[in-house]
Order: C-alpha cells, then structure tokens, then sequence
C-alpha cells in the first residue's frame, strides 16, 4: 500500500471551507483527499486506518511572502541571493533561479506546520522580479516542489528603493523617482506588447504578462501614502494587485476593500525599525477584516522565521481578530491570491494531501505539529 493512501479518523478536522468536524475522518488516496466527513464516514477496506483521536488536522499553512531559499538561515553573505541591486528595474530576475531547498529554512517551515510558501525576490530594487510558489518538503532540488511559477512580480515603493538607490546619487532617490520608475516600465511595456514582432525582452515580456492579468503585481508598501500610490498606478494600467506588508493598509481599508484587492499583512514580531512601521500593531488586521479586506497574515521570512507564522495569528486573534478570518489568513486567503486554491488551502475532496496532525488546538501555543504529510507523504 502507498504511503500516500491512509485514512485518519478521531480528530478535529478543521477544512477551513466549512465547519469543523468533531472526531472526524479524512481519507487520502494516491497523494490527494478523496473524502472527508465524521465518524460515520465510511472507509475502504483497504485503506489503512490511523487513529488521531484527540489530534487536531489542518490544511498545511500557506505562507504567501518569504524569502525562503534565497536568504538562508545562519549563511550570512553567502547565502543571501535576496535582492538584485544592480539597476531599478529588475524585473526579469527569477527567485526560483536562487533557491537552495535544503536550507534549514524548509525544515523549520514543516515544524511550523507551514507546506506551502512564496518565495518574492527582496524590495531594495524598484521593480524586484519574479516569484515562485513551493511547497517546502517532498523533492530533492526545487523544481519538483514548485506549484506555481511565476507567480507574480515584485515591486517596492517607499523607503528601501529610495534608500539604495538615492546612496548611489541615480533615480530614484524620491517616492516621484520610484512612481516614475513605474510607469516608464509599463509604458514600455504597452510598446512592447502593441508591437507586431518584437525582439525577446525578459523584462518587458514578464511586465506583459502582468499587464494581461496573467500574474498579479506584488507591491510591497507600508505607509498609507504609498499604497495610495500603489493604488493609484495600478488603475492607470489595470492590472492585478496585491499589497504586500500593508502597515498602515488599516488608514485605508475601505478603499482597498471596496477595489478587492488583498494584503498580506506582516511581518508582526518585530521591533518597529522602521519609521514606515511605527503605526504597525495586530489590531490593524482587525480593522481591515472588519472592513472587508482579504487578508493574508505572512512572516517575511527569515525577518520572522517560518515556523511562528501560527505565532503571528494568534497575536492577531488575542487582539481580536475572529478565529474563522484568522485561520483563513494563512490557508485558503494565501491560496486564492496566489492562485494555488485549485489544490491547497483547505481540506477538500480533489485536493493535494498538503496537512498536519496537532497535538491541540492549533491556536494554543502549547500545541504543535506531531506529523506533517505533502501530497499525503510523511515529510516530518
């Protein structure tokens, strides 16, 4: 029998897109869920039957902004491929091209019941590159744990850009210089996708895709004056966009929910070294949910490590945050914006057997994850 056709039966399944289910059964076959239901479920005779009585189970997390692989753990200099800071524009640069999948990094994600992650190019360029979905166990060398790629394009406006770039007297030194940045590479890019035969241009033809709507624009923003900028050159050129940290997102929830566009809030456990971030606390989640906000609670991986991703959503539940949207930020809301909800985010019929069995409560910080399965497959 596969290792990947198990049932267990006993615990408290949490789906996510429905209602937990109290000494519940689920019933993984060849890699995927094939059914899940209470204690009555039948199940093949088959199948092999594991008791979790008093486990809790859960959809493997979703952690949609890291830099996993490409800032590794304890490596310093050397293993730090985050940002190419050579010009503004990078937008042809690949994080995939840079991830080392056997960095301690992808184990601690495991022990923190997190499978899946976005791996984002950093934020000191203007325009950072492409981004890459994984999941974090399962494969020997990166390309056998991608889900999804690219999956976005990274951009910064704000301070970092205007940081590194202003210590080198070039564009942009100003949040106009960054903006500016920003539309010059659209427009060229409108140029690029009108021409009947163009000439190949990585840069121009990953901007394509974002302007098709192929892939969103991952903007990464903390000041309310900067996603208001976001905000705004996104409608000049109409394509997807998703705020990424998001810090003072809470000043203008409204508008950003009422355009349904979601932010991945975080990273929460820091020190506020930033004056971008002196407005940054829990409560601002709570704001944005109440207004409608999609949200989507992520670490930043390694500036929180992975595995206190579920750290980061009680903070937001002990600032009251409801337990529903505060499961969701980290599961099927990650899913959905980065376009993986077809296979992961909730326990599902179809679905990748992407799971954990808790010894508790997932939101008890005394539980943790006892056995972690990727495409129904023991990976811890």
């Amino acid at each position: 029998m596969s290792a990947a056709t198990f049932a267990l039966r006993g615990a408290t399944i949490v789906p996510i897109t429905s209602a937990p289910i109290e000494q519940g059964t689920i019933i993984v076959e060849d890699g995927r869920i094939s059914a899940v239901g209470g204690p009555d479920l039948p199940v093949p005779e088959w199948i092999p039957v594991q008791d979790a009585t008093g486990k809790w189970i859960m959809p493997g997390l979703i952690d949609a902004h890291t830099h996993l692989g490409v800032h590794e753990t304890g490596e310093g200099w050397a293993g730090d491929d985050t940002n190419e800071m050579t010009e503004p524009n990078t937008a042809h640069v690949r994080a995939l091209d840079a991830v080392n999948p056997v960095e301690a990094g992808f184990a601690d994600a495991i022990r923190g019941g997190v499978l899946t992650a976005c791996i984002n190019p950093g934020s000191g360029n203007v325009i950072g590159g492409e981004c890459v979905v994984v999941k974090t166990g399962g494969g020997r060398f990166v390309d056998e744990l991608v889900v999804r790629s690219p999956a976005g394009i990274k951009s910064a406006l704000g301070e970092n850009p205007k940081r590194v770039y202003g210590e080198k007297g070039q564009t942009p030194k100003t949040r106009m210089g960054t903006a500016a940045v920003l539309r010059q590479a659209f427009v060229a890019a409108e140029k690029h996708r009108a021409a009947e035969n163009p000439d190949r241009d990585l840069k121009l033809e990953n901007l394509v895709k974002v302007l098709d709507r192929e892939i969103p624009w991952r903007q990464h923003c903390h000041r309310a004056d900067d996603i208001a900028t976001a905000l705004r050159v996104a409608d000049e050129f109409g394509y997807r966009l998703v705020l990424d940290h998001g810090t003072e997102a809470h000043l203008l929830a409204d508008v950003i929910a009422e355009k349904g566009v979601p932010v991945l809030f975080g990273p929460l456990l820091t020190a506020r070294a930033k004056v971008e971030t002196a407005k940054r606390f829990p409560e601002n989640a709570v704001r944005m949910a109440e207004a409608g906000v999609k949200l989507v609670i992520m670490t930043d991986h390694p500036v929180v490590p992975i595995q206190y991703l579920i750290v980061q959503v009680m903070e937001c539940v002990k600032a009251g945050l409801d337990r529903e949207t505060a499961l969701r930020s980290v599961t099927i809301n990650p899913a959905e914006v980065l376009g993986v909800a077809d296979r992961l985010g909730s326990l599902e019929a179809g679905k990748d057997a992407d799971l954990c069995v808790w010894s508790g409560d997932p939101l008890d910080y005394y539980s943790k994850v006892e056995q972690a399965y990727i495409d129904g497959v023991p990976v811890s």
